[in-house]
């Protein structure tokens, strides 16, 4: 089941099931957050509850998409109990990607960089036994749900940016119970957003260059994730040409880690388990432009096609002028 959030030709807020091009709008809820809480409080399960409430009423996907009133497909009415984050070093990659790494983390521990360490660690022990907790993955925050841009919206990068390149995944959308238990609601492909060439300066300045905005959707997976995905990174030029393309993969079955650990080392903490909240988590990638020497410019769009997760994530890629704000004393 796939759900979609969108705004109506009036503006209103809707929520549904994307069936092929077809949305069939659900009665009784604008979101899918209402939805999430809803089948919480009653101890249904969310595809459950969205068989009952599905209503008659349709919209064209189509024709959503082209008008641009296509939203995320989860988050909150305050940005700020919104969490963007995400995990690093998981992916194996394709087959040569993951002979090449095999060759780079063997041998001696102590001579490895501290990123070939890490990727090492999740080989060794990111699949733990069911019920056990295995190695910890890198961890980075990436923002509020300010940051979060719907398909076909800009990914805007900041003028002082170094480098604004893609960083196709899967990712993991949780709401937080009232009783502080956490819920996966489903998955969203989402172009994690990255400054690479501000990261490579110094791999300390790897938050720097996560605080970037990030794509997401356009449909929400319900259920759990294929064990093996696949989908396709493009970047069209501005007149609509593809300039660069290469397939990604992601599921279990192409990871280093489980979904199961790297959810149980992000809600081990308090912080992530206050009732309420939404948590994006970004499960990381294998498959970057940058690798290929590709420098994405302003007005050029990002393309994350995964068919699994139903149609592709599009945004274009802008630069905002900086307004540094100067703290004065009280």
């Amino acid at each position: 089941m796939l759900l979609v959030q969108f705004k109506n030709e009036q503006g209103a807020r809707q929520v549904g099931v994307l069936e092929q091009n077809t949305i069939r709008i659900i009665d009784g809820y604008s979101t899918t957050y209402a939805l999430a809480q809803d089948a919480i409080r009653k101890s249904v399960g969310l595809a459950a509850l969205v068989d009952k409430v599905v209503g008659a009423q349709t919209a064209a996907f189509d024709a959503v998409a082209a008008a641009g009133r296509l939203l995320s497909p989860l988050d909150h009415t305050d940005d700020a109990h919104t969490y963007v984050t995400g995990t690093g070093l998981t992916h194996l990659g394709s087959a040569d990607t993951r002979d090449a790494m095999h060759k780079k983390i063997g041998g001696d521990v102590e001579s490895l960089s501290d990123s070939m360490k890490m990727f090492r660690m999740g080989v060794e022990g990111g699949k733990p036994a069911a019920g056990q907790a295995g190695v910890q993955p890198e961890w980075f925050y990436k923002g509020d749900g300010s940051i979060v841009a719907a398909s076909g919206q800009d990914l805007s990068m900041p003028d002082f940016a170094l480098d604004g390149g893609e960083e196709p995944e899967v990712a993991g959308l949780y709401v937080i119970g009232d009783d502080g238990q956490p819920y996966r609601v489903g998955f969203a492909i989402g172009n994690e957003f990255s400054d690479h060439v501000t990261e490579r300066q110094n791999y300390l300045y790897l938050a720097h260059s996560k605080l970037r905005v990030c794509g997401l959707g356009p449909a929400l997976l319900v259920g759990e994730a294929p064990a093996s995905i696949e989908g396709t990174s493009r970047i069209y030029d501005k007149e609509g040409k593809v300039r660069w393309e290469k397939p990604f993969f992601s599921g279990e079955q192409n990871m280093s880690h489980t979904i199961a650990n790297l959810e149980h080392h992000h809600f081990k903490y308090p912080l992530f388990k206050r009732p309420g909240d939404v948590h994006v988590h970004f499960f990381g990638t294998a498959t970057l432009s940058v690798a290929d020497n590709i420098v994405v410019q302003p007005g050029e769009t990002f393309e994350i096609d995964s068919p699994q997760f139903g149609p592709a994530l599009r945004n274009k890629l802008a630069v905002y002028k900086t307004e540094v704000a100067k703290v004065k004393t009280l």
